[in-house]
């Protein structure tokens, strides 16, 4: 009867026994899962000589799994063996375009008959942005103008990031933009401390390229209220010095060089004091050569008259003076002879004046 009662006990110690060594074994064969894959990097945009960090892990499936990281069809050394339920991380570097392949890794355990293969990620290289310019409308102000800054990069990959500065001191937020188009800020000149100097930087998603512009500075324009008039005032006067100039060479000048020449040159006639027959003593005759001349010259004449009664006795009186006047123009002469007096009225001068002109033309 003993013996009876142990055998069931013995039997059921058996299967007890049995159950606990399978569970582990069910434990073992937990269905491994395609492994989760990324970057630690919160873009996919990346520069060169960038350093970035993959990331692989299965959330299920027996342990240990070693994780290997592939760059399209190359396979990245070392492969990762975890032992635990955390990431495996792979760091590489951004040193060229190749570097940008597809990448992706593979999950593989002791007890899955297959590997597991997470999704293909892609980087895209960033271009690092250039030396930002700062401009301005203008580089003359006066107290209480207001300017506009103008800060650009003529090459960034977008969105390029623009910050403005006077000095130390930041001026803007951060002003990103999507396109070409120039980050602007407007200022006001309140006072001299406001003229510079101001600069700005940009900046894209790719660390450590931050560049800086060239500094501005402004200068304080001179009034206008005293310059304006200063300047008509010295045109003016300098007019007047160069009319009244030309004024002094014409009248004054020129015409003093006239009369040295005309004394240095003297004259080309000559006087004859031979006696003339009869009562007609002391006739002079002269011979006055006409000398041409583009130039006109005046002579004053004057005649004074004397009382019309006063008898002249022509032949005896000695004051009669005869003149030969002779005009050479080319070939053509003429001979005038006339005679003054000096008890002539008016009217007889200004006859025999006549004449001559007219021969003389």
């Amino acid at each position: 009867m003993l013996k009876l009662m142990i055998i069931p006990f013995f039997l059921l110690s058996c299967f007890q026994s049995t159950q606990e060594s399978q569970k582990p074994n069910e434990k073992d064969s937990e269905q491994l899962s395609n492994p989760e894959f990324g970057s630690l990097q919160k873009s996919l945009e990346v520069g060169i000589g960038q350093n970035v960090t993959l990331s692989c892990r299965s959330t299920s499936g027996s342990l240990p799994i070693n994780y290997t990281f592939f760059r399209g069809s190359q396979t990245l050394w070392p492969t990762i063996l975890k032992t635990d339920r955390n990431p495996a991380l792979f760091n590489l570097t951004i040193t060229s375009a190749s570097d940008l392949g597809e990448y992706k890794c593979k999950a593989v355990n002791g007890i899955s008959n297959s590997a597991k293969y997470s999704e293909s990620l892609n980087f895209m290289l960033l271009d690092p942005v250039s030396k930002p310019v700062l401009t301005t409308t203008t580089s003359q102000v006066r107290i209480g103008q207001n300017v506009t800054l103008s800060c650009h990069s003529e090459n960034g990959s977008f969105p390029i990031n623009y910050v403005f500065f006077k000095g130390r001191k930041t001026m803007s937020s951060k002003i990103s933009m999507q396109g070409k188009a120039a980050a602007v800020l407007n200022v006001t000149i309140n006072s001299s401390s406001d003229l510079g100097d101001y600069k700005c930087k940009a900046e894209n998603n790719i660390p450590n390229n931050t560049k800086y512009s060239n500094s501005l500075n402004f200068t304080l324009a001179e009034e206008d209220g005293l310059f304006y008039p200063l300047s008509i005032f010295l045109v003016l006067l300098f007019l007047l010095v160069v009319i009244a100039t030309a004024q002094l060479v014409l009248f004054l000048i020129l015409p003093r060089c006239k009369a040295r020449k005309l004394k240095s040159t003297g004259s080309t006639g000559f006087v004859s004091t031979d006696k003339a027959t009869g009562s007609e003593n002391y006739v002079t005759y002269t011979e006055i050569e006409y000398a041409k001349s583009e130039e006109v010259e005046y002579a004053d004449i004057l005649i004074r008259k004397e009382e019309e009664d006063r008898k002249v006795n022509l032949r005896a009186d000695t004051t009669v003076v005869y003149s030969e006047v002779i005009v050479r123009d080319g070939m053509q002469q003429a001979v005038v002879m006339y005679l003054v007096k000096k008890s002539f009225n008016r009217e007889m001068c200004i006859i025999s004046f006549m004449v001559v002109s007219l021969l003389l033309s």
